[in-house]
């Protein structure tokens, strides 16, 4: 079968004559199209699909065009993921083949994939404490089991992701989606999924004021989570292209703010949530007291840390949902104001008005009763053979108007 595979040479399918920049940069990746070995079963209870619809993630982004090829090297995540790999772990995909003891699923039935490589699909028994309390993503046994080191598919050598024409997944990871979802809605459960954690786990206050930055995936979703189950809350964002301010405020931000320069976007922060602003000798001013409650920053790069701290109220929280290359960044904000700063790591079981369920399930429920509607985030579709035409989107999302992008089908013809 056909897979985007990254950690080999490129075959030089789906690559073009170097023309600019971009190109020559994806000349020297080892990334692209690829023929590998056909999807199998892992164990007797896992399951072959073929993915559909296959997300983008931001990391997969950074990863495939060279961006985490900055900074440290020592970054311990390194020890739970393997290569070569083939990415893709935001899947709605149709079940094709059912392992002899696979159980709740039936061929031709649409799913969505929960990517993470826990106890379950391990075969490790019992589980760990972790995935005994729901807590998927900080499970005990990423590098144990049937499996080679790997959080989720599509990280790991020994579970290849959906960015292939076949896919294979353990029963318990997959999730029937109602006919009434189409593939375009089903496949931005994941990202969903990711903010809905990051902010029920950490909510703003009754009333409260919250900032989004960033306007990617996990920033417009982070507005509809919020204005799904916070209705009271004001939200700011932070965008950096013209189609994702658009997007974040038909979700529903009060307020959609440029992310340069910065210090017109501390003065702009600081006259919208009342907070008073003291300029040092150098370098941004800092609101003291601050008005807004809890910055969810989905990029975090320290040049967004900086200014999320510095417009934080007091004992304020910044939740860091975006991934990048570390940094030196002022962060003498933290103790003066006494904030608190709070990872947040993709998802598991969540407890949503006193409902305790998988979050995509949450997801899939709140698409029903018609209170979450992401039409018009997924911008652009691609078949796998033309990834090429996928990474120049993303890679230059202030010309393309890119906001989500998916993998489909190899193309026909």
């Amino acid at each position: 079968m056909k897979a985007l595979v990254f950690g080999l040479p490129p075959d030089g399918s789906g690559t073009r004559e170097p023309g600019d920049e971009l190109d020559r940069r994806l000349a020297k990746l080892p990334f692209g199209l690829h023929d590998v070995d056909e999807a199998k079963l892992v164990r007797p209870d896992w399951v072959i699909t073929r993915p559909l619809l296959s997300g983008v993630c931001g990391s997969e982004t950074k990863l495939v065009l060279g961006d985490f090829d900055t900074g440290d090297i020592d970054n311990p995540m390194a020890a739970f993921s393997s290569i070569p790999h083939i990415p893709g772990h935001e899947l709605v995909a149709e079940v094709m083949t059912l392992g002899p003891e696979a159980t709740g699923l039936e061929v031709g039935q649409r799913v969505l994939l929960n990517p993470w490589l826990t106890c379950g699909p391990r075969g490790v028994d019992p589980p760990c404490p972790a995935c005994q309390r729901g807590d998927l993503n900080l499970c005990w046994s990423f590098t144990e089991g049937a499996l080679g080191p790997g959080v989720h598919v599509g990280v790991a050598t020994d579970a290849p992701g959906g960015w292939a024409e076949r896919m294979a997944a353990h029963d318990s990871m997959l999730i029937p989606v109602p006919d009434s979802v189409s593939d375009e809605v089903a496949v931005l459960a994941d990202p969903f999924a990711v903010s809905l954690h990051a902010i029920v786990r950490h909510p703003p206050p009754p009333g409260g004021r919250a900032l989004v930055y960033g306007a990617g995936a996990l920033g417009v979703t982070s507005v509809a989570v919020l204005r799904a189950l916070y209705p009271d809350v004001e939200i700011a964002v932070v965008a950096r292209f013209p189609a994702q301010a658009e997007l974040a405020t038909v979700f529903g931000a009060a307020l959609v703010l440029a992310h340069e320069p910065r210090l017109g976007l501390v003065e702009a922060l600081a006259e919208w949530s009342g907070g008073v602003l003291h300029a040092p000798f150098s370098g941004l001013p800092m609101a003291h007291p601050g008005g807004i409650d809890v910055v969810y920053d989905t990029v975090a790069r320290p040049e967004t840390l900086e200014v999320g701290v510095r417009v934080l109220t007091e004992r304020g929280t910044l939740v860091q949902t975006g991934v990048h290359t570390p940094g030196r960044w002022e962060y003498t904000p933290v103790y003066f104001k006494e904030l608190s700063i709070v990872g947040s790591n993709a998802f598991g079981i969540e407890e949503v008005e006193g409902v305790r369920q998988h979050a995509i399930r949450h997801y899939l429920d709140l698409v029903a009763a018609g209170r979450v509607d992401l039409a018009g985030m997924l911008t652009h579709q691609f078949p796998l053979d033309h990834w090429h035409d996928a990474l120049r989107a993303l890679a230059a999302q202030d010309v393309s108007g890119a906001v989500k992008v998916a993998f489909g089908p190899i193309s026909q013809g």
